[in-house]
């Protein structure tokens, strides 16, 4: 059943995708004289109509829950305006799809080198013929392989100063709300692409298969943030990521303190915060944000000043780490 819906959907995204190219790109492209371009053209359609269908998917479904059962209730939600920009910047995909694209010659280069020197390929869905090879299961063996390596990544996130001022305008937001998974730095963002993009081509992820993933990914990550009281249960919240679980990673003084020891770094799966003790099942409600926040420190009310600040912040943190290098003050954590 479930492969039949995932087909059902290909099959429309494909429709919509050659419908939209012919009609609107391929002529704006012949009047341009870019037509060098159209194939390229063409696969971008893929990720961004599947991108545009998870936003409406994502608040058609999350924003009535925020509405009827939310964790705060805010006078303004004026803050939350500025994440709207993010979630369109991030979820129509052309980042993932552009390191995708960018990394397949060096991939193909380094897989004929490895087989030149008889050195067999990584292709996870050959590990037990006849059932990774099936659809469902090797896009479930992806999608935990992609989201082990995402858990530590995360980690690095916080655990990394310079790394971190990136990462901070993510968890400067009070207001946690649906739109608040894509609100990041876009510098993080390219890295993150970068890094998923690299370990998509080795483990043997086709094109199609990682718009899809980073779409179910993007998708469920706005669950975790959305401002509604949804209770998962004891058991379901141990199989996947529950906004209770995630909210305590962004809670002041519990979830992170910069590069400060943290809790619940798991992205989709509760996992690996088990396996590596660093979950926290406390579901008392706190307030989010960054302590230096609550102290005065401004992080940005808008897209550019978010930006600039975390670029000022680095620059900071670097001229603090060279006078303790020489002797003098050593930077703050």
């Amino acid at each position: 059943m479930l492969h039949l819906i995932v087909g059902s959907l290909d099959s429309l995204v494909s429709s919509l995708q050659t419908w939209f190219f012919m009609n609107l790109v391929q002529p704006l492209l012949f009047k341009f004289g870019w037509m060098d371009y159209d194939e390229d053209a063409y696969d971008a359609l893929y990720p961004v109509i599947v991108g545009f269908m998870t936003i409406v998917a994502m608040y058609g479904l999350l924003r009535p829950l925020e509405a009827l059962r939310p964790v705060e209730r805010w006078e303004s939600r004026k803050a939350v305006r500025v994440d709207v920009l993010y979630t369109w910047i991030t979820k129509l995909g052309l980042f993932n799809l552009f390191f995708f694209v960018a990394f397949q010659p060096i991939f193909d280069r380094t897989q004929v080198w490895l087989r030149y020197h008889g050195i067999s390929n990584i292709n996870l869905d050959t590990l037990w013929p006849g059932v990774t090879s099936q659809p469902l299961v090797a896009f479930a063996i992806y999608l935990v392989v992609l989201d082990f390596a995402g858990y530590w990544y995360h980690r690095g996130q916080h655990r990394v100063g310079v790394w971190w001022e990136l990462h901070a305008v993510h968890h400067s937001q009070r207001q946690m709300s649906l739109w608040c998974d894509d609100r990041n730095h876009l510098l993080d963002d390219v890295l993150q692409a970068g890094f998923f993009a690299a370990i998509a081509l080795t483990i043997g992820i086709a094109p199609t298969q990682f718009v899809v993933l980073t779409a179910a990914t993007n998708f469920m990550q706005s669950v975790q943030h959305v401002n509604a009281r949804l209770d998962f249960g004891r058991l379901l919240e141990r199989l996947v990521v529950s906004p209770a679980f995630h909210r305590r990673h962004h809670a002041v003084g519990y979830g992170h303190e910069g590069t400060a020891y943290g809790c619940n770094f798991g992205v989709l799966l509760p996992w690996w915060d088990m396996l590596f003790k660093t979950a926290s099942w406390d579901r008392t409600v706190e307030p989010t944000g960054i302590r230096q926040e609550r102290e005065g420190q401004s992080y940005g009310e808008g897209f550019v000043s978010q930006h600039w600040l975390a670029f000022v912040r680095i620059a900071r943190r670097l001229g603090a780490g060279r006078k303790g290098a020489g002797g003098g003050d050593v930077a703050a954590t």
